[in-house]
């Protein structure tokens, strides 16, 4: 088990009933991110998308966030470079992210607070590889095929 320490928590709050769909956040993002920095300006390679949910009369910005693995059964592979949203920690890091500073309606708002969180083990190379053969193949069988490779040697 890892030791228990203290992180710092970074999160944009949004605020439903503020947000007016102007997509600021999504034109700074982008241009923030551009190489070079400022260069070009391109909302769909911004990581925060303002959804528009017809149903609520609503706008939702939305922060790309961590992956998530899924399945395509489809015939063909497709590679996707999906874009993260990084809180704009550049070198120099920013006070607050590019979003929340061109919101304009201060629909979103940017939050650091502690928690106490167990630190990550990182794993190696052959433990990644084992897990993902478990979860293809299930825990089992893998240690079948450990106890008859070991009784080969």
């Amino acid at each position: 088990m890892g030791e228990k320490k203290m992180k710092i928590v970074k999160t944009i709050k949004v605020d439903l009933d503020k947000c007016n769909g102007c997509r600021a956040c999504e034109v700074a993002c982008s241009a923030f991110h551009a190489s070079p920095k400022y260069s070009s300006n391109n909302p769909a390679r911004a990581r925060i998308r303002v959804i528009h949910d017809p149903l609520r009369d609503v706008y939702v910005p939305i922060r790309a966030g961590y992956y998530t693995p899924a399945e395509c059964t489809g015939r063909h592979t497709y590679t996707i470079l999906p874009l993260k949203c990084d809180m704009c920690e550049s070198d120099p890091p920013l006070a607050e992210p590019m979003c929340v500073q061109w919101c304009l309606a201060d629909a979103l708002t940017y939050e650091e607070r502690e928690e106490e969180a167990e630190e990550e083990v990182k794993l190696e190379d052959m433990e990644i590889g084992l897990e993902s053969m478990v979860d293809k193949y299930g825990l089992q069988k893998v240690v079948d095929a450990i106890a008859r490779i070991s009784t080969q040697e």
